[in-house]
């Protein structure tokens, strides 16, 4: 029991302390994100922090309820080729778990610019990502053929290697966009956005799942 409560003593040392480099990082730069992607610190282990599909972060099990605080953690998120998703400053990485995505989208708006459909989405974080040829929407393989109970679950490209999935509410609003236009030689269903198009799936196999 004293060697757990130790633990978790320097655990919380250790979060207050990455805390306060992480708000180093990020001072001065009110409008604009730390250059995580040029930092290459020394990896200083995992630590007991969790991003869970509805984007709610815990640590050691709790959720972290101060929003300011989680905005602080995102901006020094990166997910390096090994597939894992680290808290970087310019003097440690530490490794966290991701349940999906590390961030939710949570609404959108669709305008226009230069007689081009745009869609826009805000995070549950507060990015702010125009989806277009930098910040693409991707639809993983679904429907027919790929499982019963299958379900959409769009992604939409952030930064770096992060992505936020599209929350379900969203989701319908994306869905009531699309259209149909031929890819490759195939009629599919598809989002617009940007000057870009992201297929979604082929008609044919949206006709059979909507039977």
């Amino acid at each position: 029991m004293a060697a757990e409560e130790m633990r978790h003593t320097a655990d919380a040392a250790g979060l207050a302390a990455l805390i306060s480099r992480a708000s180093e990082a990020k001072s001065g730069k009110k409008r604009g994100l730390p250059p995580v992607e040029k930092w290459n610190p020394p990896f200083c282990g995992d630590i007991d922090m969790e991003i869970r599909a509805d984007g709610t972060w815990f640590y050691m099990g709790t959720p972290i309820g101060r929003q300011p605080l989680v905005q602080l953690f995102s901006t020094v998120l990166r997910k390096d080729e090994d597939g894992k998703t680290y808290l970087v400053t310019p003097v440690e990485k530490v490794g966290i778990r991701v349940v999906d995505a590390p961030f939710v989208a949570v609404e959108m708006n669709a305008s226009e610019k230069d007689g081009q459909k745009v869609l826009t989405f805000r995070t549950n974080v507060g990015d702010v990502i125009e989806a277009g040829k930098d910040h693409p929407l991707r639809f993983p393989e679904h429907g027919p053929g790929h499982g019963k109970d299958s379900e959409l679950k769009p992604y939409l490209h952030v930064r770096g290697r992060l992505e936020a999935l599209v929350s379900r509410a969203v989701m319908y609003e994306l869905v009531e966009l699309g259209e149909v236009a031929e890819v490759a030689g195939r009629d599919m269903f598809v989002i617009r956005s940007g000057g870009e198009t992201f297929p979604i799936m082929p008609v044919d196999e949206l006709e059979a799942a909507s039977r």
